[in-house]
């Protein structure tokens, strides 16, 4: 009888360096998912319906990558901790505000969730280079993505 493992011996080293780099950018969607959903709900002002429903948009979009990464990180053989405590340790309280907001504070709120996500695909994508190009490839299609949104968010406020 034999037995099958999720991954082999030999790799894994890369699945546990894939995950170093995968976790963190797990946890930023997460976050953005859940800040999105806090904006939308609160969001005020000019703008406002516009604004109100791409929310959805980013939500969707956000929580569809970090359901994609995660499940790249279970493939691997490893498991994927992002229970809502780990997701709040790993954010700061700089996106959504608490309650009711002009669509301006919203917009670079989640802006700036979105670019700390950023920074963490920027790391992934250069960590994975030599490891997994699988993943990186992943991520390089997530990091498209969420600049899209970024810049589909901007254009509200830009002068």
């Amino acid at each position: 009888m034999t037995t099958t493992v999720a991954t082999t011996a030999s790799n894994a080293t890369a699945a546990s360096s894939s995950s170093q780099f995968l976790s963190p950018v797990v946890l930023g969607l997460q976050a953005l998912t859940i800040n999105g959903k806090q904006a939308h709900w609160h969001v005020r002002g000019a703008n406002f319906i516009g604004v109100h429903e791409f929310l959805d948009t980013v939500v969707a979009n956000a929580g569809g990558w970090a359901d994609e990464v995660a499940e790249r990180i279970v493939a691997l053989g490893l498991p994927i901790d992002a229970r809502v405590q780990r997701v709040a340790e790993k954010v700061s309280n700089t996106g959504a505000p608490a309650g009711f907001a002009q669509s301006t504070d919203v917009i670079k709120g989640i802006i700036s969730d979105m670019d700390a996500v950023i920074v963490d695909l920027d790391a992934a994508i250069e960590g994975l280079d030599e490891t997994d190009l699988v993943s990186q490839d992943v991520v390089i299609g997530i990091k498209a993505g969420i600049e899209k949104d970024r810049w589909f968010l901007f254009a509200h406020i830009a002068e």
